[in-house]
């Protein structure tokens, strides 16, 4: 029962708190009469009247009677007394005894005053309070000392983050506005925050999901939201990536496709600290009592321009028995390192050097990988080299693997030797030497069942956002050298296979090919080709020698690229280890063990690049939008819906395209892109007739 005139606290359903005052969000009224039986009409002090339930009156006021009137005058007499650290010094005298106070009470021990003002300020303290003291029914028990200061501690933790919120708000503020900002390190872990949350998009990508359907599937973390609704901005994963870019830490083309990968991209310093210690103390050269020397030889080494880890080179000789013999000299990166160093082991969980438009990820700190491990024109250097005779018929028959001293002579590209071999140039006739016994090779290979399938590569780079795409076929200058890289790798299969060495050897199973019937009837050349490749199994590694089907080789692993490939280099170690009369590194189980975790890094390396060069490949066409494109209709994909395989044959590209009508395979058709997405890996194309090209191209 309340009496008429008494002044009580009350509380509105929903209604917030308001104003600066620290009494703005208290509502005060005078108990004016009742309204049915348990509610009451309440009048505030701008003579507006409520009706309140009993639960909404949060407190009465003892003592006196008011006037609406008088609420003013009884705020004013109040506030003085609400300073909270008041409240301090009377949990200090409670907390050793845990005694438990009311406001009354709590208004005498601090104000020596049980008079209304003081009684409802001290109620308010208490009210307010959420560090000294917790209610327990109409009373207030003090906290222990270990509460407070747990208390005392969580509150400063989230000022702290308030502040720096506040201060990383402020800094993307003047980022936007196009200022240079320093960020803090504590805003690193906001703006990963956002990275995270946008690299969702990648994988959005992955599940054929568009932004909407993102944004319901992966709602955003409580940074995420915090920041981009202070931002006034939508928390997507588009809306975080686009936020990225307007800041300038991500560009337009970010890889997400890499950034969703588990791929190291920079060294760690440790690696690095190493890595500058070999340069500058190289480790003395395990090797050098059984190295031979073969400085007097002519190396070429044959590459694309761009390539900077130089590892395999070429050398020709006439003994004399006058038999001709072919040297494959392989980079040799284990005279840096040993199995299980720091080096080591950073290489092996990256697997391979990793191949991107925009520019390679090395597998070893580019100081050495590009530099004392790779075989440097003019200088001599430390190589596995691979000495092999073949017969009449292209067949092995005499090899020997040394470690070896080399000096590459020249460095060419692949089209310096094409132009070398059509113009038959008198003075380095070791190139043509070493194409004739490639051809051989070859053909002997060919005879032995292996499978030739050659389809147009693209080769996508971007550099300073431009894009270029170089078609990559066949040249005599490329089947010259793959046809060494694979003798290399025979050579050092069979070594491997008579001395019982476990390798990381590489199979095939056989493929079940079309008949030659079948065969015939698809058109010669590409289409033929990518039924062939159709058939192909997938290769397998192992530590026993197995046939490699599509090499047409009973035992083959691959040694050529130590630098940029970690299966590669543990041949290595397994060989030299051999060769100088020592314990292998590895055990056959732990060979298998370190294939194990090598072929995961790399099978994801090989879909982050697949990934990145179609983004690029479909970017190129996105900024082509009037280009007539001559196609060639490659396979069915889906013949039941006309969704067809096609390759651009100016690009080396193959994307799907469905039809609406039934080309033939083989068919050569007109295109152009009608809608492209690169980010969200969509393409579409409208097939044209004849007169529809002159008029696009009109």
């Amino acid at each position: 029962m309340v009496d008429k005139g008494r002044l009580v606290e009350f509380r509105l359903q929903g209604e917030p708190g308001t104003g600066k005052s620290p009494l703005a969000h208290r509502r005060l009224a005078v108990v004016d009469r009742p309204d049915g039986k348990t509610r009451w009409f309440v009048i505030d002090e701008r003579g507006q009247s409520h009706s309140l339930a009993p639960r909404q009156i949060t407190y009465e006021v003892a003592g006196e009677t008011y006037k609406s009137s008088e609420i003013p005058r009884f705020l004013d007499e109040v506030k003085p007394y609400l300073d909270p650290a008041s409240l301090e010094v009377a949990w200090e005298l409670l907390v050793e005894e845990g005694e438990a106070v009311n406001p009354n009470q709590l208004a005498n021990l601090l104000f020596s005053d049980q008079s209304p003002p003081q009684c409802y300020a001290a109620y308010y303290l208490l009210s307010e309070d959420k560090l000294y003291f917790k209610q327990k029914g109409n009373a207030y028990e003090p906290r222990t000392v270990a509460q407070v200061a747990e208390r005392k501690h969580q509150i400063e933790v989230e000022a702290n983050r308030q502040r720096e919120q506040q201060e990383f708000l402020r800094r993307v503020s003047l980022a936007l506005n196009g200022e240079v900002v320093e960020w803090e390190r504590y805003d690193r872990q906001r703006l990963e925050a956002l990275e995270r949350y946008a690299v969702v998009v990648a994988e959005g990508v992955k599940a054929g999901l568009n932004p909407e359907i993102l944004a319901r599937a992966y709602p955003p973390p409580a940074t995420v939201l915090e920041t981009m609704t202070a931002l006034g901005r939508s928390a997507t994963p588009h809306a975080a990536f686009e936020l990225l870019v307007d800041l300038g830490i991500w560009i337009v083309h970010e890889n997400l496709f890499l950034r969703r990968s588990s791929i190291p991209v920079q060294f760690p310093t440790k690696v690095l600290d190493v890595a500058q210690q070999r340069l500058e103390y190289p480790p003395p050269d395990l090797d050098v009592s059984i190295r031979l020397d073969l400085t007097h030889l002519k190396v070429y080494t044959i590459d694309d321009e761009s390539t900077s880890e130089i590892d395999d080179g070429l050398s020709w000789e006439l003994l004399p028995d006058q038999r001709q013999r072919l040297w494959v000299h392989i980079a040799d990166p284990t005279r840096w390192l040993v199995p299980e160093d720091e080096l080591d082991l950073d290489a092996r969980r990256r697997g391979t050097t990793v191949y991107l438009p925009t520019g390679m990820i090395p597998m070893f700190p580019s100081a050495l990988a590009t530099g004392p491990m790779s075989l440097v024109q003019g200088q001599i250097c430390c190589a596995l080299s691979f000495g092999v005779i073949l017969d009449q018929a292209g067949a092995i028959q005499d090899y020997s693997i040394q470690a070896s001293l080399i000096k590459p002579t020249y460095r060419l590209t692949y089209e310096d030797v094409d132009e070398m071999l059509e113009l038959g140039v008198q003075a380095e006739p070791e190139i043509a030497a070493i194409a004739e016994a490639a051809k051989r090779r070859q053909l002997w290979r060919l005879s032995q069942g292996a499978i030739s399938i050659n389809l147009p590569e693209a080769m996508i780079k971007v550099k300073e956002d431009e894009i270029t795409i170089e078609v990559l076929e066949d040249s005599p200058a490329r089947q010259l050298v793959a046809e060494m890289m694979i003798l290399a790798g025979e050579v050092a299969g069979r070594y491997g296979q008579v001395h019982k060495i476990a390798l990381p050897f590489r199979g095939q199973p056989s493929p079940e090919i079309p008949s030659d019937e079948e065969l015939l009837q698809l058109p010669a050349g590409f289409v033929r080709a990518c039924a062939m490749r159709r058939c192909m199994a997938k290769s397998e590694m192992s530590i026993n020698p197995v046939r490699h089907a599509g090499l047409g080789l009973d035992t083959y692993t691959q040694a050529t690229s130590p630098i940029r490939r970690y299966s590669d280099l543990l041949t290595h170690f397994q060989l030299k280890a051999h060769l100088r009369g020592e314990a292998l590194p590895f055990s056959s189980e732990q060979l298998k063990e370190v294939m194990m975790s090598v072929t995961t890094a790399t099978q994801e390396v090989t879909l982050v690049e697949r990934q990145t060069n179609r983004y690029w490949g479909l970017e190129y066409l996105r900024r082509h939008p009037n280009e007539v494109w001559q196609a060639l209709v490659m396979m069915w994909l889906r013949e039941d819906s006309g969704l067809a395989l096609i390759l651009i044959e100016d690009l080396g590209l193959q994307l799907p395209m469905p039809f609406k009508r039934s080309p033939a395979l083989g068919e050569q058709v007109l295109i152009k892109v009608a809608y492209v997405d690169p980010r969200q890996d969509v393409i579409q194309f409208q097939e044209l007739t004849y007169s529809e090209t002159q008029l696009t191209t009109n």
